[in-house]
């Protein structure tokens, strides 16, 4: 038998130490994700302890794809004493929490962060998140129609996921965010001093170098869009379909990893030398230190700010809309989105997402 509780009982689980909510009719612990919700832990904490079903059925506050839906279920610990159901959520109908009711059925950002039921998620035969995670890939036999629709169903762990058996090996996958300017920095350093070396004054950098900028976000763009998701052209390839997991697949199966969202400077570095090399191919020697120090830099910003709107309580100017737009990306259409830092190129290119 199910636990119930009573309204009372729920009211009292409204801090970060203990935060319920009711759904309809069902009582939800979400106490393990709140600081780390993707909308930040405000948002949870201001429902906690309450009824937040006419709030996910506010279309205006938040849609949500089934892909969110389906992590529902972990977060269940009992259902709504009857009296208080009758009393307290009158004309709200009680439905399963299954997929099947998805289209019923809206989502809140609570939806995001609950950790993914192992046991069940066998069920889709596609990964085991208990094992490591490139050899089941590697030895499979997934199609890619397959592989790309149980790729872009998120997962949450607690944890971070494990990729390779060895140790040694994993080290290398992670990559906390403030390795990004510890290693990038030095180098946009490297490179202005080098504009200044060959030639270009102070006022000339500083020019080339924003335009280094400008022309990282339509970079930023065109790798989001023609490189990690290069889906509808990719081979049905064992090899390759493994080669995108490690490229991009593995963010939008666990988009809250903390250890996998900003870029491994081993990656970053290959991505890097042929973009380093146009550079230096359409400006002039100076000029080309200049635009890839302002480039690096852009990089620098982007993927921070990819992190932030992650893991942070971000900023309501721009941050916030960005937030949305982006998580919009992960659990509604990864077909479109595809700007981190803004939405220009969406709308010059027409992917831009509406939400």
């Amino acid at each position: 038998m199910p636990n119930t509780f009573s309204l009372q009982q729920v009211q009292a689980h409204n801090s970060p130490d203990s935060c319920w909510v009711i759904h309809n009719n069902n009582v939800y612990d979400m106490t393990s994700f709140v600081m780390d919700h993707p909308g930040g832990d405000d948002y949870i904490l201001d429902h906690a302890g309450k009824d937040i079903t006419a709030l996910m059925k506010d279309e205006i506050t938040h849609l949500h794809s089934e892909g969110a839906y389906e992590m529902m279920h972990d977060f269940l610990v009992g259902t709504l004493a009857v009296d208080n159901a009758a009393n307290d959520n009158a004309g709200l109908h009680k439905r399963s929490i299954t997929p099947n009711h998805a289209d019923e059925t809206d989502e809140t950002e609570e939806d995001y962060l609950k950790p993914t039921d192992l046991v069940a998620d066998k069920k889709s035969k596609f990964l085991d998140l208990s094992k490591p995670l490139l050899s089941q890939l590697w030895y499979s036999d997934f199609s890619k129609a397959f592989y790309l629709e149980q790729v872009h169903i998120p997962r949450h762990l607690s944890g971070p996921a494990r990729i390779f058996g060895s140790p040694y090996l994993e080290v290398f996958t992670k990559t906390p965010w403030y390795v990004i300017p510890i290693f990038w920095i030095p180098i946009v350093v490297y490179n202005v001093h080098r504009s200044l070396e060959t030639g270009l004054s102070a006022d000339q950098v500083a020019t080339f170098f924003v335009g280094g900028m400008f022309l990282w976000t339509l970079a930023e763009y065109v790798i989001h869009r023609f490189l990690f998701h290069l889906d509808d052209l990719l081979p049905d390839s064992t090899a390759l379909l493994t080669a995108h997991f490690l490229l991009h697949g593995i963010h939008h199966y666990l988009p809250m990893d903390r250890l996998r969202l900003v870029m491994p400077p081993a990656l970053g570095v290959a991505l890097a030398m042929p973009l380093y090399k146009l550079g230096h191919t359409l400006f002039s020697e100076s000029q080309a230190y200049a635009v890839m120090a302002g480039a690096f830099f852009g990089y620098i910003l982007y993927d921070m700010t990819h992190y932030y709107l992650h893991h942070a309580k971000v900023f309501k100017i721009h941050f916030t809309e960005m937030k949305t737009y982006h998580l919009a990306h992960h659990y509604k259409n990864y077909e479109g989105g595809y700007g981190i830092t803004s939405k220009i190129w969406d709308r010059v290119f027409n992917t831009e997402l509406k939400l």
